[in-house]
Order: structure tokens, then C-alpha cells, then sequence
């Protein structure tokens, strides 16, 4: 008996031991990044998505979507409310304006007051958010990435990056080219970045991964919205997109914010702390 109780505490020994080596080698490999498992970063949100609430009351709006988790957001207007004041009701609840959608580039007096007013509320991206029918050609496309390319530099003068949002439109051919392959091609990527859409990149007939192996580095910021089994819009987490998998690769991609939206959401509210919650609990 004591021969059998000798065994049997040598081989709970081992076994200990080798759960301890284990353990320290899956620490190992966690360390080098080679395996590592991490939650996301914060997680920003398009305003666009609660435009009727930031009309109605602006600081107000400001104040519940910091209250659900969001410390990063994007503008897409100001809603008559200067450049301090837009600071100022930032700094009070705890949030920061990283990017803005600012329409159509005009070079100029008109840019440079753009430049100027996003300084001021501390924006690093301004985004132009789509592009005139007018534009859509071979040839109208070389002229906006000229266009993009001018107005990136003039941007980056101030300390500011200059970037596109793209729609479904990028994504149909014209004479045999794909126009957003057309304008990342024509456009410097130090003066002009991307910011990917994910649903309206997926709905042209994209695949963001192949764009980040093929563009690596090109889209510093994503747009989150999620696609249903019948090809509409709904909330990050509820739909069919593999967010996982596109998130785990944002390291290549170039990724630095991410910001949940949704063009026409039944309750505003609602959606933006859906695709947090969801967000918050994803493990990429």
C-alpha cells in the first residue's frame, strides 16, 4: 500500500509539474505576441447615428453616449456650435473627437478654416464622407485623388491626416477598374488614408481582408456596422459580419479607431449601446 500511495503522489507531481510547464510556456508565446488574445480598444462612435438627438440637444446627446462606454467619437456636423464650445462640452464628459466627416474638400480659404476649427476641437483625421455623382469616372476619380492628395498635404502641414470614407459605389467597375482600388492607387498614402466601411464595402462586393493584405497599413480607422441575412443594415453583433476575424487582423490593417454606426437605426440609443455591449465582450 505505501508503494501504491508513493506512486500515485509521484505521479500527481508530475502531473503538476506539467501543467505549471504548460502554463509557462503558453505564457511565453502570450508575451510574444505570437498567440496573444486581447480585448479591444476603446470603441468609438459616429454621430451620424444620433443626428436627430445631437439637433434636438446637443451637449445633451453627448452626455448619454459617454454614459454608455464610449470614449472616442466621430462628427459629422456641429450643429451651429463653435469649435470652444464643441471642446469644451467634449472635456466635460470625458470623450475625444479623433475624426470628422467634413464634406467635399474646397481647397482654399474655405479648408484652411476647416483645418483651423479642427485644431481647436482636437481632431487628427478629417474624412471626406463620399463623392459627387459628377465624379464617378475613370477620369473623374484621377482628378479627386489629385484633389485628395492637395488637400491631404495642406492638411498635414497643420498636423492633421486627410482621409476618404467609402460607400457601395467604389466597388462597381468603370471600364474594367474597381474606383477605390483606382483612388488608393492615385492617391499618396503619406497625404491621404482610408476609412474603411465595412458594410458598404461588403454590400459592393469587397473583402476588407484582402484589402488590408493588399493595402496594409491604409485604413488607420473602420466603420462598424453590421449586415443581416438579407443584406441590411443592423446593429455590430447582430448580423452576419465575422467581426473577430476582421478585428484580429487590424494590426495589418493599420487600425487605430473603430466607430460603431448606423445610418437609419428604430432607436438610436439603443443601437449605439447594442453594438457596444457587444464590442466590449468581443475577445480579438
Amino acid at each position: 500500500m505505501a508503494a501504491d500511495h508513493d506512486t500515485q503522489n509521484r505521479r500527481e507531481f508530475l502531473g503538476s509539474v506539467g501543467a505549471l510547464l504548460a502554463s509557462t510556456r503558453l505564457a511565453g508565446i502570450r508575451g510574444s505576441g505570437v498567440a496573444e488574445s486581447t480585448k479591444l480598444g476603446p470603441v468609438g462612435v459616429q454621430l451620424y447615428t444620433v443626428r436627430g438627438e445631437l439637433k434636438k440637444d446637443f451637449g445633451g446627446t453627448l452626455s448619454r453616449v459617454a454614459q454608455i462606454g464610449y470614449k472616442e467619437v466621430e462628427f459629422a456636423g456641429y450643429f451651429g456650435h463653435s469649435p470652444e464650445d464643441v471642446s469644451s462640452l467634449l472635456k466635460e464628459n470625458g470623450l475625444s473627437a479623433p475624426s470628422a466627416h467634413i464634406g467635399f474638400p474646397v481647397l482654399g480659404a474655405e479648408w484652411d478654416k476647416i483645418i483651423a476649427d479642427a485644431l481647436v476641437i482636437g481632431h487628427r483625421y478629417l474624412v471626406c464622407p463620399s463623392i459627387d455623382d459628377k465624379y464617378r469616372t475613370v477620369d473623374g476619380y484621377k482628378q479627386v485623388a489629385e484633389l485628395f492628395n492637395h488637400a491631404g498635404e495642406r492638411a498635414r502641414s497643420a498636423g492633421i491626416q486627410f482621409g476618404y470614407h467609402n460607400h457601395m459605389y467604389e466597388f462597381t467597375a468603370i471600364d474594367g477598374q474597381i474606383p477605390y482600388d483606382l483612388l488608393i492607387a492615385q492617391t499618396d498614402p503619406g497625404l491621404v488614408v482610408m476609412e474603411m466601411d465595412i458594410f458598404w464595402l461588403r454590400s459592393g462586393g469587397g473583402d476588407p481582408l484582402d484589402y488590408f493584405g493588399r493595402y496594409p497599413g491604409r485604413f488607420p480607422m473602420l466603420h462598424l456596422k453590421d449586415m443581416d441575412a438579407a443584406k441590411k443594415m443592423t446593429d455590430v453583433g447582430k448580423g452576419v459580419i465575422d467581426w473577430k476575424t476582421i478585428l484580429g487582423r487590424r494590426a495589418l490593417a493599420g487600425t487605430k479607431h473603430i466607430f460603431v454606426e448606423h445610418d437609419e437605426p428604430k432607436d438610436p440609443f439603443a443601437s449605439i449601446r447594442d453594438s457596444y455591449a457587444y464590442l466590449r465582450a468581443l475577445d480579438v
